[in-house]
């Protein structure tokens, strides 16, 4: 991202993003951990006259290797939501556009410059839909898109479900110690399941408060989660 220049002497505090605090976000987002049988445990018959075993085949040994708890379903899986939102067997709707609305706040302390904003998301449909992965949000005057705050492992279809009338939280940190750039506009646009696609057209989204917010390099934001907290730990220090 190419950043026109403006010196920022704001403080900067270290964001700790601890082991801990992540599994707990995966908790709170991603589908129900699957279980899978390991792979089976024989071993290779060895030959009648000779003294050693016969090493496992190629093909064996790539069974076992592909071979992941996480291939396996659950016994009892969520119902993974749907494009259509169409109805039969419990199968979820995407949000999109049409049935959502989002809000920007600010998570500083009043009277302080805004450098963390919390994104709420309220379904504003008849039915439940799911949010997936993390906003895809645009600053006006930025060349790209902010990225996400990685988690590791990466979540496997991760999606936050929102009753009508219920809402999920993003949170996005704006800047740190170094030049800073201009915006007067911010825009959202949803995912579909996977990772990095969109949905819908964009949301315009009202400025939390101020008419011009500044970011640099460090912007980061969340996935999206029912806990408020949780989110906001993400990119503040307690």
């Amino acid at each position: 991202m190419n950043i026109s220049a403006r010196t920022s002497h704001r403080n900067w505090k270290a964001h700790v993003l601890g082991a801990a605090t992540a599994a707990a976000l995966l908790a709170s987002t991603a589908c129900s951990p699957n279980e899978g049988d390991g792979p089976d445990n024989g071993k290779p018959s060895g030959s009648a006259t000779a003294p050693t075993s016969q090493a496992p085949s190629p093909s064996a040994s790539a069974s076992r290797e592909t071979q992941k708890p996480d291939d396996t379903p659950s016994a009892t899986p969520s119902p993974a939501p749907t494009k259509t939102g169409g109805g039969g067997d419990g199968a979820l709707a995407l949000c999109t556009a049409g049935t959502v609305s989002i809000t920007a706040t600010s998570a500083d302390d009043p009277g302080e410059s805004v450098r963390h904003v919390l994104f709420t998301i309220e379904n504003t449909g008849s039915k439940t839909c799911a949010v997936y992965h993390y906003p895809h949000v645009q600053l006006g005057g930025a060349r790209g898109l902010v990225p996400d705050i990685k988690l590791v492992p990466a979540p496997k279809d991760p999606y936050a479900t929102l009753a009508p009338g219920k809402v999920a939280y993003a949170a996005m940190v704006l800047n740190g110690p170094m030049d800073e750039a201009p915006t007067k506009s911010i825009t959202v646009q949803l995912q579909d399941r996977t990772s990095g696609s969109k949905i819908g057209e964009p949301i315009k989204v009202a400025m939390p408060g101020v008419d011009t917010l500044y970011y640099n390099d460090f912007l980061r934001v969340t996935h999206w989660t029912t806990d408020k907290a949780l989110a906001l730990r993400f990119i503040m220090v307690s």
